[in-house]
């Protein structure tokens, strides 16, 4: 196992089997009952001195709330006690996310009573996380779930508050223009294009990069489009297949993130989705056993774009909401590779490597590096693997099978793509 620096990661703790010791019952619900008044760090500590290294994933949580205070000083101490990994010393810039990437890259088992000692501080953040808690037969790996740092957008659809309440806002039913009403978006500037019955729009990066979600009509299709920032990953899904009785689903942020992926879920429902695959976790839609299906997202330039699909629209400059956005909404921000905890890494490529992703018929996840793709096809070459074939569509690649048939696909970074498909091929040049 390595971590994102390429770095061996240390070897895990033991951990002990069957239900907590009374002790370490009672060490956890004097920090629990604290939280709503004030958290004395020498409980905290004391957490470390239980010896079962699986309370360590209950130091990860209560560190993401505490970061840089003395009660996350006492978290990291008691986390060092327990796993021996000496976090504490490490000198990296966030200790919560270090011990968060042991953790995960250890698949350390949860304590007994993991979820619930979890709902009780997560919902003194944002009540509003209490429905995806509620379901006893949830299919959330909850040692993964973190606080992306914003509150749940619960607002109903076509609602225009701007969010102040710190959550970060869909985009509903965009108005949008045509290509010629397109001219106020630079022609270099990213689009993530998506095409449906015929009909073509183009979202625009730095758009997406304020809302993270879009739930949009195209095609005659209800679609929602998610937009994960920190794996790089604009996917699209229809949202018009639903249940019985049921209405057209509304994607919504969470705020809570899963190795570094944004968690959606569905406003109708309170079930919480796997944005990555689709998949519901929680809730009725999880009950009634949905997934999302996809539809291929294309990242190209407006210029190429609208010069392959002269008919396309774009949604318009002020995305109808009287925004002025900024060119560059993240300023960099993930540069230096991810600052959300991912665990180990697969070395095969870099963890921020593009990565253009799909599954094919038989099943078999693949992997093609974006810029590497790029130079083969526009120096005239081919690509294909495993009954793949790549091509450019408006600047952007796409695939098909070698019938012509197409693939549904999309972008994101490796350290996404490869965490939740494991087996996947990847394409060498």
């Amino acid at each position: 196992m390595i971590d994102t620096s390429g770095s061996a990661l240390p070897v895990a703790p033991p951990v002990p089997t069957g239900p907590l010791d009374e002790d370490s019952v009672a060490a956890l619900e004097r920090v629990w009952e604290a939280f709503t008044t004030q958290v004395d760090p020498a409980d905290v500590i004391d957490i470390g001195d239980t010896g079962d290294a699986r309370l360590a994933w209950l130091l990860s949580d209560v560190l993401r709330f505490f970061q840089g205070g003395v009660v996350g000083e006492a978290a990291v101490e008691a986390f060092d006690r327990l796993t021996g990994a000496s976090v504490s010393s490490s000198g990296v810039r966030s200790q919560w996310r270090k011990l968060t990437d042991l953790l995960i890259a250890w698949d350390l088992e949860a304590p007994p009573g993991y979820a619930a000692y979890k709902e009780r501080l997560f919902t003194l953040v944002d009540p509003g996380w209490a429905p995806f808690f509620a379901d006893p037969e949830a299919e959330v790996d909850w040692r993964l779930v973190s606080w992306g740092g914003v509150l749940i957008d619960d607002r109903e659809l076509g609602d225009p508050d701007p969010c102040v309440r710190g959550c970060i806002p869909a985009l509903d039913d965009p108005p949008v223009t045509d290509a010629a009403g397109g001219d106020w978006h630079p022609d270099d500037r990213v689009v993530f294009a998506v095409e449906i019955n015929g009909e073509t729009r183009a979202y625009p990066k730095n758009m997406m990069e304020v809302h993270e979600m879009v739930n949009d009509t195209l095609g005659g299709r209800r679609i929602g489009m998610p937009y994960c920032t920190l794996c790089g990953s604009a996917q699209a899904f229809f949202t018009d297949e639903v249940p019985a009785g049921a209405e057209n689903f509304v994607l919504r942020t969470s705020g809570l993130l899963a190795r570094s992926n944004k968690v959606m879920y569905e406003l109708n429902s309170q079930s919480m989705l796997d944005t990555f695959l689709g998949v519901a976790l929680t809730g009725p839609l999880r009950a009634e056993g949905v997934v999302l299906t996809p539809v291929t997202v294309v990242t190209t330039t407006w210029g190429d774009w609208k010069t392959a699909h002269p008919e396309t629209t774009i949604v318009v400059q002020d995305g109808g909401r009287g925004i002025d956005y900024p060119a560059d909404p993240l300023r960099g921000r993930d540069d230096d590779g991810p600052i959300f905890p991912i665990g180990d890494v697969d070395p095969r490529l870099d963890v921020q490597t593009l990565i253009l992703g799909l599954v094919n018929p038989d099943g078999v996840p693949i992997a093609f590096p974006v810029e590497a793709a790029r130079k083969r096809l526009a120096a005239g070459g081919t690509i294909a693997l495993a009954g793949v074939e790549l091509l450019f569509d408006g600047g952007g690649l796409i695939a098909t099978l070698e019938d012509g048939s197409p693939m549904v696909t999309h972008q994101s970074f490796w350290f996404a793509w490869s965490q939740f498909r494991p087996d996947t091929l990847v394409w060498q040049p």
